[in-house]
């Protein structure tokens, strides 16, 4: 993934998860970690909550991370889609550093491997789109 991308990820922290189960989609808001050398969100997210029921039945989704702006020469966002999975050990050591408040919660941590993300920015001209694919 290259520079443009990781700068404007590193620039946020919430993204938007859209999950899909028996032809019904949900989408959430959530925090994250971004593991720049996986390519790989980190989040916290209940198994019991609509969208997790339905991650844990098919873990393809897509999501979003968008600036909010009327300046139409500043807008920026990344759509992605990608795979979930439960969080590796390392990956929950990384989410607490960045967000140690979230230790006492107990939180289930999951990872969201991105396979393909195209990134609009028109900082870099209007309708500037980059795109990643693994």
């Amino acid at each position: 993934m290259n520079k443009e991308f990781i700068k404007f990820i590193e620039e946020h922290h919430v993204l938007h998860v859209s999950s899909c189960e028996n032809e019904k989609t949900w989408s959430a808001s959530c925090f994250y970690l971004f593991l720049e050398n996986i390519n790989t969100f980190v989040f916290a997210s209940d198994k019991k909550t609509r969208h997790m029921q339905n991650i844990i039945k098919n873990p393809f989704v897509s999501g979003t991370i968008a600036l909010e702006t009327k300046e139409i020469g500043l807008i920026q966002g990344l759509q992605f889609e990608g795979v979930v999975k439960k969080a590796s050990l390392k990956a929950k050591k990384a989410y607490f550093l960045s967000y140690p408040f979230a230790v006492t919660l107990i939180p289930s941590l999951w990872e969201l491997e991105i396979s393909y993300a195209k990134l609009t920015d028109n900082r870099l001209g209007f309708g500037k789109k980059l795109e990643f694919r693994r």
